[in-house]
């Protein structure tokens, strides 16, 4: 089922960095209202006030938080009703964004009336075809592992921070690979878009149907590999773009896949390491401490092991109540569940201080619900005290003299 909308433009703004104008809508009909629209300018032409547009109101219709903005899909002429009056989604002659990009031969959103060429960082002439060709590995690269978009840029803020304060550590450099578990361009990022104008990330992958990144690549693996070979990270931090969904249920959730990347950078020779979704402000049961989606990713799906750092800040009923839920679950005897020192809210909100844009999780922030982005830091930091440049000088290896490990 898709809802579709006329309307004429009356307010337009293009988004910084990014290949997207917010449009204020108002729609035709009896019930004259008002709709907040994304319109990509990567395919069809920058709008202007005054223009009419064609929209997608599905996930608006249904009250849906992911996805739930309304999408221009044409840009219809005015002096003709009829709808073959439409300029399509092929007749872009506005900035061109991705025009030159568009040479390879790889579709993404394939089978679909949108679907689109990308050079995929694997296709020849691109420059990196000759070493997709052989065997590549990650080379004991970090790579965090997240199960919400907004875990990017806190992790990102973490990493910053500490390789700020570390002489051995300012070389370093982050990618980011966006899965295709939530929102499918990488211009919806605000975050992503801010932390590479800040030059906080040396590249972006856009892994499976996912697209707009610095580099497109046709899976997770290629992607991860990417990061490491071609953007020449020493970490990635690998999750969905905005837009996690989820059905209440155990498996049915976009956090499944925080699984299957633990097995894509386990098979790379990679280190995953989890960023626990942690909260005790979320009313939400199933999301009370460690969220069922991480949970289940990792005791009912993930068949290698993960390491899974916790801040060992938590207050003392918190963290027994964290350890309770991985032993019950699994959780503690299947992965390396380590508690890591040295991540406090006051360090926390020093890293994130630099950061320019708000950071939310299920529109709470630091102050609402500090142990999310306790966890995420536990995470970020035990990355960085991985990296080769640390090992003399903090702890690094994710072994139990390295932190304090859970029981089971």
């Amino acid at each position: 089922m898709i809802d579709w909308a006329k309307g004429r433009v009356v307010q337009c703004k293009q988004l910084e960095n990014r290949p997207v104008q917010e449009l204020r809508v108002a729609l035709e009909g009896a019930a004259a209202e008002m709709s907040l629209a994304y319109h990509y300018t990567d395919v069809l032409p920058p709008v202007k006030v005054g223009d009419r547009v064609m929209l997608n109101r599905t996930a608006v219709k249904l009250k849906l938080g992911t996805g739930g903005i309304d999408f221009v899909c044409a840009l219809l002429n005015d002096g003709d009703s009829r709808d073959d009056g439409m300029i399509g989604l092929n007749d872009n002659d506005g900035d061109g964004s991705q025009a030159g990009r568009s040479a390879g031969k790889m579709m993404k959103l394939r089978y679909t009336p949108v679907q689109r060429a990308v050079h995929a960082v694997e296709e020849d002439g691109g420059g990196h075809h000759a070493k997709f060709r052989g065997k590549l590995s990650l080379e004991g690269m970090p790579v965090l592992i997240g199960g919400l978009h907004s875990m990017l840029p806190v992790a990102l803020c973490w990493l910053r921070f500490r390789i700020g304060q570390s002489d051995g550590g300012k070389g370093t450099s982050v990618a980011y690979v966006m899965t295709d578990g939530g929102a499918l361009p990488l211009a919806v990022s605000q975050h992503a878009a801010a932390l590479r104008g800040l030059g906080w990330l040396c590249g972006t992958v856009t892994a499976g149907h996912a697209y707009g990144g610095d580099l497109e690549a046709m899976n997770k693996y290629s992607a991860l590999l990417a990061a490491r070979h071609s953007l020449h990270a020493g970490i990635a931090i690998a999750c969905m773009g905005p837009g996690s969904a989820g059905t209440g249920t155990r498996l049915g959730h976009t956090a499944i896949e925080v699984a299957e990347l633990v097995h894509a950078v386990s098979a790379l020779g990679g280190i995953p390491i989890v960023m626990p979704r942690l909260s005790f402000a979320d009313p939400r049961e199933r999301h009370y401490g460690l969220s069922h989606h991480i949970v289940s990713a990792l005791s009912d799906i993930a068949l290698t092991p993960a390491i899974v750092p916790l801040p060992a800040s938590l207050e003392q009923a918190r963290r027994l109540f964290v350890e309770r839920q991985l032993e019950r679950s699994g959780c503690g005897a299947k992965h390396q569940c380590i508690w890591v020192d040295g991540v406090s809210v006051a360090e926390t909100v020093r890293a994130m201080k630099p950061y320019p844009h708000s950071i939310t999780t299920m529109g709470r922030g630091l102050r609402d619900d500090p142990s999310y982005f306790l966890g995420v830091c536990a995470a970020a930091e035990h990355a960085f005290r991985l990296l080769p440049s640390q090992a003399d000088g903090v702890p690094a290896a994710p072994s139990a003299e390295h932190g304090d490990p859970l029981p089971g």
